[in-house]
């Protein structure tokens, strides 16, 4: 009975064609969706999340406009559970919503090397220290720019040499590029000596981390510069907050995509029913039990729902392994990367809506009024 869904199929190629593209585009959509929300899910969850703090300029978001001394990161260090202060001076080419935002971290290249997830895939640490003006570029930004080892790279204010390509477990660290701190502190046009964007604080084991923000704030009161100092995945949740306002509305849109598809496979296999409805009239004459006509049903909008979504989920974790997508503001970017959750929700999205869309047009085939379907002409 398999192969006869298989022909029955074949024999409305066009009609099977076209209901599988369109299952196919639905679903590419829907996964992109995903891969978004999964990206945003990373930047504000998890350990690299919850336990390290970001000391940034009061009432302040935009890197360009937070103005931190650098010698804050001593009296940082004086604060019980405060295991290690890394300064970081960020630029960006645009504060603003961006597809192809180009975000540069300066720090000291020791603190890079042992404090930062990454890992180089190209290139050595060693040159990384012996230029002022290196770079260390992510995987991400690498793919988008076509940028590779010995390139000299320029953007605005900023011209580096690449000596290195980087990887890492946080996606989001794959669309930054890493330079010394001193470099960007002395750009010409940047106007930063001894001054940072942040702070960032990595807390001791134990630490509680409301405790040392809030004993953080209250240090640096005195100081030139007010700073108010949260979580990391809290602090990029508020810098990306209009993003994720969009982004919420964005995952209707990936529940619209499965709407489609339900409908577009439920009028395929309708009609299919319709035009053979006679033919189901045969075979229950011939002994096949309703039952056996709603399997046979089931089994093909399964089938077409199953093989668009399959395809449109691969063709779409294709696009993400290749295209080094993200999207960021104020310096913080969500990257979209291919997943293995993706796969799997794509298939069973894919297996749930055959079977839905087909339960209707299964029951028409199943009670098909024998006699007067085979009186007809």
């Amino acid at each position: 009975m398999f192969r006869y869904v298989l022909k029955t199929l074949w024999r409305h190629r066009t009609r099977t064609l076209l209901t599988v593209t369109g299952a196919a585009v639905a679903m590419f959509v829907f996964c992109f969706v995903g891969s978004v929300q999964q990206g945003l899910d990373r930047l504000t969850t998890g350990e690299d999340a919850d336990r390290s703090l970001i000391v940034f300029q009061e009432n302040r978001f935009c890197p360009a406009s937070s103005r931190l001394p650098v010698d804050y990161a001593n009296r940082i260090m004086e604060i019980e559970g405060v295991a290690e202060v890394v300064p970081i001076q960020v630029w960006t080419n645009n504060c603003r919503a961006s597809l192809d935002i180009v975000v540069f971290n300066g720090a000291d290249p020791n603190q890079i090397q042992t404090n930062r997830p990454i890992t180089l895939v190209d290139g050595t640490w060693s040159d990384f220290e012996a230029r002022r003006d290196a770079a260390l570029v992510g995987r991400n930004v690498a793919q988008r720019r076509g940028i590779k080892i010995g390139d000299q790279f320029s953007i605005g204010e900023i011209s580096v040499k690449v000596v290195g390509i980087f990887q890492s477990d946080v996606p989001s660290e794959e669309n930054l590029i890493y330079t010394s701190l001193e470099f960007l502190q002395f750009t010409r046009g940047l106007d930063a000596t001894g001054l940072v964007t942040k702070h960032e604080v990595l807390l001791a084991g134990d630490a509680d981390p409301d405790r040392v923000a809030s004993e953080i704030d209250e240090a640096l009161r005195a100081g030139p510069v007010a700073t108010t100092t949260r979580r990391k995945g809290a602090f990029q949740a508020s810098t990306l907050s209009d993003l994720v306002d969009l982004i919420g509305f964005a995952h209707w849109l990936g529940y619209a995509c499965v709407g489609l598809v339900l409908a577009l496979v439920a009028t395929t296999t309708v009609m299919s029913v319709q035009d053979r409805i006679k033919e189901y009239a045969v075979l229950q004459t011939i002994g096949v039990r309703p039952l056996r006509a709603m399997r046979l049903v089931l089994t093909e909008s399964t089938l077409l729902c199953l093989l668009g979504g399959l395809i449109g989920t691969g063709l779409a974790l294709l696009a993400l392994g290749l295209g080094g997508f993200a999207i960021g503001a104020e310096g913080v970017t969500i990257a979209f990367r291919p997943s293995v959750g993706l796969l799997v929700s794509g298939a069973i999205v894919s297996l749930i809506v055959g079977i839905v869309s087909g339960i209707a047009p299964a029951i028409q085939a199943a009670t098909v009024p024998i006699v007067r379907e085979l009186n007809q002409p």
